[in-house]
């Protein structure tokens, strides 16, 4: 750990049984991630999730956030709820937080689920990155807003609203903007777990969102070919599977615990 980040982050708890960590995304939280499913995961487990710093009720970081430090305040959270073992489930810059717990913490972590995600950067997820950074940081959001709402959207469910609707979207967007968002997408930016990829022992799951222009499903694949054993699962979605397909995402997500599960 370091002085860089609260001592303690925000968490979430739902549910009884296994247990199920959650690491959100990039300007993101743990409610806006994962609210949709939440009652589907905790109906099967004990799930426990933290808010970065600036997301929800943590408060911001003075300093640069680590994929270590994210990771490790997750594995706390589960001390505190007493949860030994536990699945994690990573989404977008979840992914690598996930990636990072399991290598960090390999006795407790039983499997993984990543969704939407990369264990590197492209030029052009780079470039979307810094623009997103930079449009939050120059206080144009609603700009930023509409920029979001052309970036993680796929392109059949952006092009069923009207104008009017992706105006009204973009501005609902700008509003619920977590104040962490500038430090959460550069620590996307600076994001590079290859190295970690082959050490990487339990049941693995990629989802890949095939319509996805922020993370493209080449990047997910690459990540997904570079796991022993991993398995893949696609879906049609772009960005935000829980707006798009929040039921096919819980099926995948829940089918693929259960039949770890069932062969422990």
């Amino acid at each position: 750990m370091t002085d860089a980040v609260p001592t303690t982050y925000a968490h979430h708890v739902h549910g009884s049984g296994p247990g199920l960590l959650l690491a959100h995304g990039a300007g993101g939280g743990i409610q806006a991630n994962y609210g949709p499913i939440m009652a589907g995961l905790a109906a099967r487990h004990t799930v426990v999730g933290v808010d970065y710093p600036g997301s929800g009720q943590t408060p911001t970081a003075p300093a640069p956030l680590e994929l270590d430090a994210l990771a490790d305040q997750l594995v706390a959270a589960a001390d505190a709820e007493g949860l030994d073992t536990f699945a994690v489930c990573g989404y977008s810059l979840g992914g690598p937080v996930a990636i990072r717990a399991a290598v960090r913490h390999p006795a407790r972590v039983t499997s993984l689920v990543l969704s939407a995600t990369f264990a590197r950067v492209d030029t052009r997820t780079e470039l979307a990155a810094s623009i997103w950074q930079e449009l939050y940081a120059s206080g144009q959001h609603l700009l930023l807003g509409r920029y979001l709402a052309q970036l993680a959207l796929s392109a059949p469910v952006l092009n069923s609203l009207t104008p009017a609707q992706v105006r009204a979207a973009s501005e609902q967007t700008a509003s619920a903007l977590p104040a962490g968002t500038g430090a959460q997408v550069d620590l996307v930016r600076r994001t590079d777990v290859r190295a970690d990829l082959a050490a990487i022992a339990v049941p693995t799951l990629v989802v890949v969102t095939t319509a996805d222009a922020l993370i493209p499903a080449a990047l997910q694949r690459e990540l997904a070919a570079a796991v022993p054993g991993a398995k893949t699962a696609e879906l049609a979605t772009g960005h935000l599977p829980f707006l798009e397909q929040p039921h096919q995402w819980l099926e995948i997500i829940t089918g693929f615990l259960a039949q770890v599960h069932d062969r422990r």
